[in-house]
């Protein structure tokens, strides 16, 4: 009953063309090798280089290198929880620990550290693409830091446009009352964005109904029980928690919901 759909109906079917598979016999030719996700390394180059001095003598005062960086910092937190797949996994996660009626278990610092590491892992191929078009290039001099970021934002694109639903896209291109775009990849960023979060949420959302289900199933059994006993003082929601976290971890609940929260990202 805790499975959940790997991902919602209606959305954006638009992805990347999966790459060709190597052959089986061995071959002389070289295999390349992956590209992985950015290390913090090199983002500190990415951004050292951004605020070094320019080969024409133009260079940025101190004042201005600083307020650029505290202000991408201070951007930071909302890309993380607007742009990528944290917003689904927390409000799932908050989802379970509501259904369980364990109050503040597991703390919140617990469920915020597993939905950022469970954002880290669902988004690691988009990283690394951003990584693989964006990063890399910058640093070897191939293009410049408005391509990067260019190229980098619509990696990001991408992934939001995979994740959001056709109605929801239409509903914001409708009210923003532009032109209708020949393909997804033309929708302008401040539409994908808030057409991304609301199908985040109604799709966490639903995720969260089928999640309570079976713990409402087993307080409604536990309250008819206890009714028919004549036990009426006593609380069902403290004879119905042992029930739940067994049956939570019967099915491996957290496995599964890791699971089911990794393969639901396209």
């Amino acid at each position: 009953m805790l499975v959940l759909s790997p991902a919602a109906f209606g959305q954006i079917t638009r992805t990347i063309s999966p790459p060709t598979m190597p052959p089986l016999t061995p071959t002389n030719q070289a295999v390349p090798t992956p590209v992985n996700v950015p290390t913090i390394s090199e983002l500190m180059t990415v951004l050292e280089k951004a605020t070094s001095q320019q080969p024409e003598g133009k260079d940025w005062s101190t004042p201005v290198k600083l307020v650029i960086i505290f202000a991408g910092l201070a951007l930071v937190p909302s890309l993380l929880v607007m742009m990528t797949s944290f917003t689904r996994i927390v409000i799932v996660l908050a989802f379970v620990r509501r259904a369980l009626t364990t109050q503040s278990i597991p703390p919140t610092v617990a469920v915020i550290g597993l939905a950022l590491f469970l954002t880290l892992y669902t988004m690691a191929p988009t990283y690394a693409q951003v990584n693989a078009q964006a990063i890399q290039p910058y640093l070897a001099d191939q293009v410049s830091l408005s391509v990067a970021v260019q190229k980098a934002g619509g990696c990001v694109k991408e992934f939001m446009l995979r994740q959001s639903r056709k109605n929801d896209l239409a509903l914001f291109v409708q009210m923003a009352k532009v032109p209708a775009p020949s393909s997804p990849l033309d929708i302008g960023m401040h539409i994908v964005v808030p057409a991304f979060i609301i199908s985040e949420f109604r799709t966490a959302f639903e995720i969260g109904c089928l999640l309570f289900i079976p713990f409402l199933m087993i307080d409604m059994v536990i309250a008819s029980v206890l009714l028919s006993a004549g036990m009426v003082m006593l609380p069902p929601a403290m004879i119905s928690l042992p029930f739940k976290l067994i049956l939570f971890i019967l099915v491996d609940g957290w496995g599964l919901l890791a699971k089911s929260l990794s393969l639901g990202f396209r």
